[in-house]
């Protein structure tokens, strides 16, 4: 009956750590494209590409690491696993994975920002040199 109940817990969890992730890749990229044209000065069929690029990254780290803490198991002796507590493993698991995305989310727009500043910092030198 345990392992039945851990199963359905992979059930809830893979679903929705796969669409948070997608869903949160979308949105970033889609909108990460005016800044990668902005720092490939217009340039964009090489901000298309490496925006690309960048999402599948994203896509391969956080669904690699969504598998990575995959694992739920409970062992209390006698008793086995109720719905309450499989429920709060997965509060804590999902949740945990949201806080992930949020702090990886910030991180690419932190190297979007900083892709901007060195471009616009590079084309100033450079204006300043003709």
């Amino acid at each position: 009956m345990e392992n039945s109940k851990i199963i359905i817990g992979y059930i809830i969890y893979l679903p929705i750590v796969i669409f948070l992730t997608i869903y949160i890749s979308r949105m970033l990229f889609k909108n990460g494209k005016l800044f990668m044209i902005d720092i490939f000065k217009g340039k964009e069929d090489i901000a298309l590409a490496t925006n690309k690029l960048f999402e599948i990254g994203f896509y391969l780290i956080n669904i690699g690491f969504a598998l990575y803490i995959m694992e739920i198991y409970y062992y209390n002796g006698n008793t086995g696993m109720s719905y309450q507590t499989l429920m709060e493993i997965l509060s804590k698991k999902i949740g945990g994975f949201t806080i992930y995305l949020g702090v990886m989310l910030f991180f690419n727009l932190f190297l979007f920002f900083r892709g901007r500043k060195k471009s616009r910092q590079f084309t100033t030198r450079t204006s300043k040199i003709l």
